[in-house]
Order: C-alpha cells, then sequence, then structure tokens
C-alpha cells in the first residue's frame, strides 16, 4: 500500500529537484550574447511577416477569379 503512495511522491520531488539543477546551471547572458538573440527573433518575425504578406498577396487574387 505504500508504494503507489510514495510513486506519487516522487515524481513531484524529482521534478522539482531537476529544476533546481537547472536553474543552478542557468547563467545571464552577456550583452553581445541578448543582441544575437534579439536580432536573431527580430529577423525571423520579419522574415515571417514577409512571408505571410507574399502569401497572402498571391491568394487573394487566386481566390477572387474561383469566385468570380
Amino acid at each position: 500500500m505504500a508504494q503507489p503512495k510514495q510513486n506519487v511522491l516522487e515524481a513531484p520531488n524529482k521534478f522539482f529537484e531537476d529544476s533546481r539543477k537547472f536553474l543552478a546551471r542557468c547563467t545571464k547572458p552577456s550583452a553581445k550574447e541578448y543582441y544575437e538573440i534579439v536580432r536573431a527573433v527580430g529577423s525571423g518575425f520579419i522574415v515571417m511577416g514577409v512571408l505571410g504578406y507574399v502569401v497572402k498577396l498571391i491568394h487573394i487574387p487566386i481566390r477572387h477569379f474561383i469566385t468570380v
């Protein structure tokens, strides 16, 4: 009877222990690393925005020809 109860309590304890170890290994990025990340994310937003705009630009005339 004690085994299932122990399993239920063991999973959260292991999760919190692993989380604590992970956070202990994390470090704050330097200014250079931070700006590289910002530049990568920003360029990704721009690329995805342009791609979405181009796809919408292509689909508007196609949808117009299909419905007319």
